[in-house]
């Protein structure tokens, strides 16, 4: 990611662009007060590894923490290895399973992997810190000081822990420990600013309420929107089909970003590009007056993130690409090929779907085919029970949708 040309030069451009975009921050005046005192601030963000991918929405607070390393500020970044064997009950209405701490090893280092695209992970810019450090190393006595910091009414203000009472759906203990677990964590690395989502924001404050009780100096809660997803609805998720992995391939990133509504792009091009605000605000205002079109802005922010995430000039071969297949229908210049063996045929084409990985099931597939949506070698199929051979789809390219492609390799 490429560092902001012209810094801020004051406290008050500073608090501008660390303040975009947010929702909440808690509260201004104790961030103004933080960046007068001119000492490098100690800026939180934690992530529980409790899957392998990011996507665009995931980046939004990371955008947020790299605009403070490019300030002169340190990003903490804590890796939940020991708070994701727990589960954040944030949004949840039942309890999330427990995961493995190999699970959660091998999630973390994907995650590292990945943020390393948004963050500068030189040492003197970045602090790469474990929770488990601390708080695999909590006793009885321990855990009984820290939930004496709190009372149960307190944890039951939660909205998700109230409407899962009030519903008579079970809230294991552990749960209601989280919110102390994520503030023991500021507590641990005397944290300045903690950043998060909207949806962290009630156990954000508990790392000021754990603060004040250890005699640490409170500190600035900044949250940041939930990024909608690309159906404009739903909040982005890789479960819900409607999410932009950063490390899917620069075509996939860019052709997906083509597709979202267009009243949504203001939105992404705040919390989703990195830019600061005089860039956000310019381009914009450029769409609400027409000098803009929308299409041209979707090209615009399809290639802002290719090159985000692959590098300068991946954007600009993401959408060449783009209007060879959608515009010259033509087949994309690289296609996943498929191996499968002779003896699995005839087999129903519904089945092949899945067998390549263009569907994830049987059943999908053959919706697809009755939708219309599947072409072999550029043919429309109709027939969800048309069984293929292995000499005649050797070698043949499967098309399902707009931008799911494989080509078929028979394999004795």
């Amino acid at each position: 990611m490429a560092v902001p040309s012209s810094p801020p030069a004051s406290v008050d451009d500073a608090l501008r662009v660390l303040t975009a975009g947010t929702v909440h921050c808690i509260d201004a005046d104790e961030l103004a007060k933080k960046l007068t005192s001119g000492r490098r601030l100690r800026v939180k963000f934690g992530i529980d590894p409790t899957a392998s991918d990011i996507h665009l929405g995931h980046t939004v607070v990371l955008h947020k923490l790299r605009q403070f390393q490019d300030l002169g500020h340190l990003a903490v970044l804590i890796i939940g290895d020991f708070t994701a064997r727990v589960g954040d009950p944030t949004g949840r209405s039942a309890t999330r399973p427990a995961l493995t701490a190999a699970e959660v090893d091998v999630h973390a280092r994907t995650y590292v992997d990945q943020v390393r695209s948004v963050l500068d992970f030189s040492p003197d810019r970045l602090e790469l810190v474990h929770n488990a450090d601390w708080l695999e190393r909590m006793d009885m006595a321990d855990v009984l000081r820290l939930t004496g910091r709190t009372t149960v009414a307190r944890i039951m203000e939660r909205d998700d822990f109230a409407n899962r009472f009030r519903d008579g759906v079970a809230i294991a203990l552990s749960e209601l420990l989280y919110p102390l677990l994520q503030g023991t964590d500021s507590v641990e690395v005397a944290a300045d600013v903690e950043l998060g989502g909207t949806d962290q924001l009630f156990n954000m404050l508990m790392g000021r309420q754990l603060q004040n009780a250890a005699d640490q100096e409170p500190q600035v809660v900044i949250t940041m929107p939930l990024l909608e997803g690309l159906d404009g609805e739903k909040k982005m998720s890789k479960s819900l089909g409607n999410a932009v992995g950063i490390a899917e391939a620069p075509a996939e990133q860019f052709g997906k970003l083509m597709s979202i509504p267009d009243q949504l792009m203001p939105r992404y091009f705040a919390l989703a590009t990195g830019w600061l605000p005089d860039q956000v605000e310019a381009t914009t205002a450029a769409l609400a007056d027409g000098s803009l079109a929308p299409v041209a802005a979707k090209r615009l922010l399809g290639r802002t993130v290719a090159d985000l995430y692959h590098g300068a000039g991946a954007g600009a071969g993401a959408e060449s690409e783009f209007d060879r297949v959608f515009k010259a229908h033509d087949v994309p210049s690289e296609i996943a090929t498929c191996s499968v063996a002779r003896p699995e045929f005839p087999m129903r084409l519904a089945r092949l779907l899945a067998v390549a990985g263009l569907v994830p099931s049987n059943k999908e597939g053959r919706r697809k085919i009755e939708q219309g949506g599947v072409r072999i070698a550029g043919e429309r199929v109709t027939d969800p029970d048309l069984e293929v051979d292995a000499d005649t789809i050797d070698e043949q390219t499967l098309q399902v949708g707009k931008r799911a492609w494989a080509r078929i390799q028979i394999t004795q």
